[in-house]
């Protein structure tokens, strides 16, 4: 067997040394991490350690700084937003962000800009392509995007960024206000979507959803990537610590299936019932005869009685 076998997958994105911030606060203080081509990995950590700014900065919204950022070997840091996309790279961003007034085709349409401007024929069948992954948007195609619920969206959202046929798709915070129910669509639809030969940076709050779909996983503190590891040989110990989230990550995630090899979780005692207190007889009161109210004799006027006393 040649040893071109055993090669490694090539480098979809490499981050060297990112720095950024807003105004005079430094956000990323030295970000350094590869995602390699076919690759799921996701970053976790905290509120404020500076995931969705990662992910602006590579996609071109938020300027470097300093550092570099380098897309299958070619260097984007300094391209604007549009020249990413025509590289290949597609945004998801937290919360969705959909254009509420316009339709759901409308929305789509915006994200497969450059491919209409090239090939309208090209965009058809990427549009055709995209109601049969979606079939829920094709039929709500003429409905605008602000009355679709929260997993239609997060769906339309996913529909914008693959129209443009990127090899990496960022995708921030995908789960958040969806149902449990919407969340295992979601999770089967970005799994096929990598399936197909897109690779996936994602940004996620959701720890069991977040290692359940991804390869790897890599922790993020005040800026900086302090840990990462492939999911299958991932320390929970430093997960846990790292994360403060306890238990969380013994739970298997919604849908997934438990580990056939994992010992037997322990069951709990339930906590002993304390036996009722026994109630003392209260002795009843003997009910009091009711006092018979004494009436005074009415006074007798004193002009009678001394008349009376004339009489006499």
């Amino acid at each position: 067997m040649s040893a071109l076998a055993h090669a490694a997958p090539a480098d979809a994105l490499r981050v060297t040394d990112l720095r950024t911030g807003f105004g005079a606060n430094t956000v990323l203080h030295g970000v350094d991490f590869t995602v390699a081509e076919g690759e799921i990995a996701a970053i976790l950590g905290l509120n404020g350690a500076g995931k969705s700014v990662t992910m602006k900065t590579i996609a071109g919204v938020v300027p470097a700084w300093a550092g570099s950022v380098d897309f299958f070997g070619t260097s984007m840091t300094k391209l604007p937003v549009e020249d990413r996309v025509a590289l290949g790279i597609a945004h998801v961003t937290q919360g969705r962000q959909v254009f509420p007034e316009l339709s759901v085709e409308e929305n789509i349409r915006l994200g497969g800009y450059l491919i209409r401007r090239k090939d309208k024929s090209r965009y058809a069948r990427t549009l055709a392509a995209m109601y049969e992954r979606f079939p829920r948007l094709g039929e709500r195609r003429d409905q605008p995007a602000g009355t679709l619920s929260g997993g239609e969206q997060a769906m339309l959202a996913l529909a914008r960024a693959l129209v443009s046929e990127p090899k990496l798709m960022l995708v921030d915070e995908p789960t958040a206000g969806l149902a449990p129910v919407v969340v295992d669509e979601l999770a089967e639809a970005l799994a096929q979507v990598n399936r197909d030969g897109v690779t996936i940076l994602l940004v996620e709050q959701n720890v069991p959803f977040a290692m359940r779909l991804a390869h790897r996983a890599l922790i993020m503190q005040r800026g900086q990537i302090v840990y990462q590891q492939r999911v299958d040989e991932i320390d929970h110990a430093t997960m846990v610590q790292a994360l403060g989230i306890g238990r969380l990550l013994d739970a298997p995630a919604r849908g997934a299936e438990p580990d056939a090899f994992a010992p037997p979780a322990k069951k709990r005692a339930a906590p002993r019932k304390k036996p009722p207190a026994s109630k003392k007889p209260v002795a009843k009161k003997k009910a009091e005869p009711a006092k018979k109210k004494t009436v005074a004799p009415a006074k007798m006027p004193a002009k009678k009685t001394a008349a009376k006393k004339r009489a006499r």
